[in-house]
């Protein structure tokens, strides 16, 4: 996708108009921005997040906690006449596969967010509301509740979990997409690619310059692995694409591995392969041991430019000084792909175009 410069989209001639709550470094805004939806600004409590989400999306960055947030601010930023959008992800942690214990997850403080986008619903009372989560999140009451309040708020509400790489997204992921309208029925999107048509690894990063563990790539900053200790670098060069540990010599085996309760982690330290899309984009995904995280030819962990080209982050796109593989890494991993944003806004616009 190419940058945007447009700010004001079109609809039929409609002023559309969004704002992106928990917006992270703007993933999500800069989706809709490429689907030509003007977002006016974005709200979250991670300061650090500032200077990628101002910089590539051109609009403001409130730094805010929703807990105590008077949503009414808000308001004003709207123009009188625009069909006003309201989008967000909240924090989903709480409600991730990783989490296995319902009871635990329901009883989690953080699950209170989506009441605070419920909140701001109300104050701000948009035309449109779109929220993108974890697929987790809806075996909960959490989510059952948050049905019923935008219901009852008058939004005719469609939802869906949506494997991404039926939109476009190069990884294996799936995440529920809500969309509700006050101006009739909306519809998620439609997927757009056949599995023959996935897009793959290869396609995104194959033709990168080749780089080392530890190394930074001389023509980009972000182009940059983490290093390996020896152990690890031993175990990379044994491990296969689409392979595991099994295929290792024992000595190299974690003592975990060792034990019945470790014998499941088959992905855990594995390399990914060129033909297929990625496993899901996680916020360690720079860490070898964390995932299927290993480069499909090159003795490393993926880079932080490969793990941002992989959540449809342009290469243009400036995350600022790599001061912290950590940092950059829970950026890019907790982002909205930008590609789902797209396809959002493109859903978006299609439903004004066919209701109004």
């Amino acid at each position: 996708m190419q940058h945007n410069s447009r700010s004001r989209s079109s609809a039929k001639g409609m002023k559309i108009e969004a704002i992106d709550l928990f917006c992270g470094i703007g993933g999500l805004t800069y989706g809709l921005r490429q689907a030509n939806i003007k977002v006016l600004a974005g709200l979250d409590n991670d300061y650090s997040c500032k200077f990628a989400y101002e910089k590539n999306n051109l609009n403001k960055f409130i730094h805010a906690d929703v807990s105590d947030y008077d949503f009414s601010e808000l308001v004003s930023l709207y123009s009188n006449d625009s069909i006003r959008v309201l989008v967000g992800c909240a924090p989903c942690q709480p409600f991730s596969t990783h989490t296995h214990k319902i009871k635990k997850i329901e009883n989690d403080p953080r699950w209170s967010l989506i009441d605070y986008f419920v909140k701001a619903v109300r104050k701000l009372d948009p035309h449109i509301i779109s929220m993108e989560n974890v697929r987790g999140i809806t075996k909960t009451d959490v989510f059952r509740k948050f049905i019923a309040s935008i219901t009852d708020a008058g939004y005719q509400v469609d939802h869906k979990i949506l494997y991404c790489p039926d939109y476009g997204i190069p990884q294996n992921r799936s995440r529920l997409v809500l969309l509700g309208s006050k101006l009739g029925q909306i519809c998620v999107p439609e997927k757009t690619h056949e599995q023959e048509e996935y897009v793959t690894v290869a396609d995104i990063i194959k033709q990168l310059p080749e780089i080392k563990a530890g190394e930074v790539s001389a023509n980009d900053p972000i182009h940059k692995s983490k290093n390996l200790e020896p152990i690890n670098i031993e175990r990379i060069i044994q491990s296969k694409p689409k392979g595991t540990w099994r295929d290792w010599d024992k000595k190299l085996l974690p003592s975990c591995y060792k034990k019945n309760s470790g014998k499941t982690y088959a992905s855990v330290y594995g390399r990914m392969t060129w033909d297929e899309v990625s496993p899901t984009i996680t916020t360690q995904f720079f860490n070898y041991g964390s995932g299927r995280f290993g480069h499909p030819q090159q003795d490393r962990a993926l880079s932080v430019r490969e793990g941002a080209l992989l959540q449809t982050f342009p290469h243009e796109y400036d995350f600022g000084e790599l001061t912290s593989l950590s940092q950059t890494g829970r950026h890019i991993g907790n982002a909205v792909p930008p590609r789902l944003g797209f396809v959002i806004g493109k859903s978006i616009l299609e439903h004004l175009e066919n209701t109004l």
